[in-house]
């Protein structure tokens, strides 16, 4: 006779699969969040602007990374291809770490660079979860 009650191992993987796609997309919205506000920051704000000038970025870089951060939120938050989804992350990561260089550069203490800092542990645990699902 069989038994009609499922295996603790199948239930198991789903309630799993189920947590890292919820943990993936809490993680990945609030990435994006921080990326599409920053992206205005730059478009926006003055004090950015004057941020930009400090670290001895010309005007038109902060406009060419508003705009590719955008992109790039698009790419993570949409259905596209996984070839996409890789080159969006891989510009984030160099976004990141180039943040957290030039502020480290001109001798910016952690209240300038710590912003990128914390980015980049949400853009790592996106891009683990994303691999693993």
């Amino acid at each position: 006779m069989e038994s009609t009650l499922q295996k603790p191992a199948i239930v198991t993987g789903n309630t799993t699969l189920r947590a890292k796609t919820i943990i993936y997309w809490i993680v990945t919205a609030i990435f994006c969040l921080q990326m599409s506000f920053t992206a205005y920051a730059q478009l926006r704000l003055p004090q950015v602007a004057e941020a930009f000038t400090h670290l001895g970025f010309p005007a038109y870089f902060r406009v060419e990374l508003a705009c590719a951060k955008l992109i790039g939120v698009v790419l993570l938050l949409a259905p596209v291809p996984t070839r996409l989804k890789e080159w969006a992350y891989a510009g984030f990561a160099i976004n990141l770490a180039s943040a957290l260089l030039a502020h480290l550069a001109v001798g910016d203490g952690p209240e300038a660079w710590g912003f990128a800092a914390a980015t980049g542990v949400l853009w790592g645990l996106s891009y683990l979860f994303w691999r693993r699902l």
